[in-house]
């Protein structure tokens, strides 16, 4: 292995490793009432998942000089966003899965009724952590930060982009019609992490916010893709989520839309175009060009 792998996955691992101390400790004690629901919300968000959006939030804070104790409460809040996103979409009434990050998931561990509930206890929790702390110096930028997050996971963003999805079920979709569904379903909360975490230190330019912005949506897509091939090619044991899924349940993707080889080289394309985005960053910009990388070259 190279030096600079080597030293990107210390940098991952703790970056991973102090976001699962900071979760577990801005997450409800599992024995406070409603202790069902409690221990139901840490069962969804701690120990599992790559945390591809703390590390995103990490690397743009890098970016802006940003202090780790701000990053880890932004960084949480996109998680928690993540995980409430996850809790629903596995439900019987979304996508109807039952395994996420190797383990059953909420709704057959505890049932459906909670599982509702936790997640919309992760999405309030999100915003009660980025309210409450002060994670940028100037109120403006803090207010803006919520916005960002509320608008990633809303009607125009996330939760839009689910409509989508469940319409398109059993459907055929062109290329931009798959992009036009994963920039709101998969890329909102993305490009949310990646804005968050440079808010947490200095102003950046319009110049470099907008290098991050397009950075980010590259990012967003190019996950989308990769997950896309993964399902295809990848294993349920390798995935920790059931493999195949959308083929069977006729989701429209980019390997159904394009074929695996196609599919493969667009993420490259991606990947290309997430790196000449951060030009303008230059070497502040390091970790972000290395996580587009491991975004697109992922096997897992």
């Amino acid at each position: 292995m190279k030096i600079a792998e080597t030293d990107f996955q210390a940098w991952m691992g703790g970056v991973q490793s102090r976001m699962e101390r900071a979760l577990g400790r801005l997450l409800p004690p599992a024995q406070l009432p409603p202790a069902r629901l409690h221990e139901a919300m840490r069962y969804a968000t701690l120990e599992g998942g790559k945390r591809v959006r703390p590390l995103l939030a990490f690397a743009a804070g890098e970016a802006s000089g940003a202090a780790p104790e701000r990053l880890e409460i932004a960084a949480a809040a996109v998680e928690m966003i993540h995980a409430y996103s996850l809790v629903h979409d596995d439900m019987p009434c979304m996508d109807d899965d039952v395994l996420r990050r190797g383990k059953p998931t909420v709704h057959v561990q505890y049932d459906q009724a909670t599982a509702l509930l936790v997640g919309d206890a992760l999405q309030s929790l999100a915003f009660q952590i980025i309210s409450e702390n002060k994670i940028a110096d100037r109120p403006e930028d803090r207010l803006e930060m919520v916005r960002l997050l509320a608008a990633a996971a809303g009607s125009r963003g996330m939760a839009g982009g689910q409509q989508i999805d469940l319409e398109a079920t059993g459907k055929t979709l062109t290329v931009p019609e798959l992009e036009a569904m994963h920039i709101r379903k998969t890329g909102a909360v993305i490009r949310a992490a990646v804005l968050l975490g440079a808010y947490c230190g200095k102003n950046l330019s319009e110049k470099e916010l907008k290098a991050l912005d397009r950075y980010a949506k590259a990012i967003g897509l190019a996950f989308q893709v990769v997950d896309d091939v993964l399902d295809e090619d990848a294993s349920t044991a390798t995935l920790g989520k059931t493999a195949g899924k959308d083929r069977k349940q006729g989701k429209p993707t980019y390997v159904s839309a394009l074929g695996l080889p196609a599919a493969r080289h667009l993420a490259q394309e991606l990947r290309e175009q997430a790196h000449a985005a951060l030009a303008p960053l230059g070497d502040a910009a390091k970790r972000l060009g290395e996580l587009a990388d491991f975004v697109v070259l992922r096997k897992f």
